[in-house]
């Protein structure tokens, strides 16, 4: 499988610059671009084979969210949240030169997309309003199709508090084998996979330093996690079912069948509150499909690539 470019762009932040590294595949000039944003511990090459299957079609750029994988860690990790992490990605689509793109956003990447969509949608009276006075259209930005991957507006409290439980811990490992094992402890949720896959899944999540495997993200993720409260929970998921009811392109909603983050209950209001919605799930997995087999792939390649 070839390997993707990687690229850099300089964000900003309250405690100064960082710098975000993004994975890209297929042609660079090429307009039809879809952005794949990866979960809470993960990183960019989660998407790497699904980047490969998509490339001929897309420039798949693929970024490790601040604080993860080959970007810069935060000076101060109150930082690590969400409107953060759409402000970087602002940046980047900025760098990309494109107006439209399409967007996967696994767990924490698809509240990313969410929430980009809500600020997106706060910006249109704007743009109304310089049509109005006949003002030159400002050049803006437009998501198409979107895919969420085990998640949506509203999240169980259950999945959130197990995924509290690994997320701060430290990691090392005197062996490769035992990262591995590691990350299948706490990722059954992945569901059935040969030992394989799972070195795949580990292979950009664990950084091998002073002959140990450590983990390649920023442990202090974990204190801005912790900081939620039940009352700024309920604040965001409102904001969250109005960023979803904004949404004007198809969206395909995957879900593990057994996923205790993304509840079939909430899937099913998912599809009440959107008619361009649709919903696939996969099923002997939980929170959250790996997306690296073609059972999971090609649903999400042919709704992607539909007319």
């Amino acid at each position: 499988m070839t390997e993707p470019r990687l690229e850099y762009v300089v964000c900003a932040s309250r405690s100064g610059l960082h710098r975000m590294a993004y994975w890209e595949w297929g042609d660079p000039a090429n307009d039809k671009v879809l952005v794949c944003v990866h979960g809470l511990t993960r990183s960019g090459r989660d998407f790497d084979t699904l980047a490969a299957r998509l490339s001929p079609h897309y420039r798949v750029v693929c970024p490790d969210v601040v604080g993860r994988g080959r970007s810069d860690w935060l000076a101060d990790p109150t930082g690590y949240v969400v409107p953060q992490y759409v402000a970087d990605m602002v940046t980047l689509i900025a760098r990309l030169g494109v107006e439209r793109i399409d967007w996967l956003g696994t767990s924490m990447g698809g509240l990313i997309g969410l929430a980009l969509a809500g600020a997106l949608a706060m910006s249109a009276p704007a743009r109304a309003a310089r049509a109005e006075f006949g003002l030159p259209p400002e050049r803006t930005l437009r998501l198409g199709k979107m895919v969420l991957n085990d998640i949506g507006p509203q999240l169980n409290l259950g999945g959130l508090a197990r995924i509290g439980e690994y997320v701060g811990r430290p990691g090392v490992f005197d062996s490769y084998d035992q990262a591995v094992d590691y990350v299948q402890s706490v990722s059954e949720g992945f569901g059935p996979r040969s030992r394989a896959q799972w070195e795949q899944l580990t292979r950009h999540v664990f950084n091998h330093k002073d002959g140990r495997w450590v983990k390649h993200y920023d442990l202090a993720i974990s204190k801005a996690f912790a900081l939620q409260t039940p009352q700024a929970m309920q604040e965001a998921e409102a904001l969250l079912w109005a960023s979803y009811a904004s949404l004007s392109e198809p969206v395909l909603i995957v879900r593990g069948a057994q996923s205790d983050l993304l509840l079939r209950e909430t899937a099913a209001d998912m599809l009440a509150r959107n008619p361009r919605a649709r919903l696939f799930e996969v099923p002997g997995v939980g929170h959250a499909p790996t997306l690296l087999s073609p059972g999971q792939i090609e649903p999400i390649a042919d709704f992607l690539l539909a007319p």
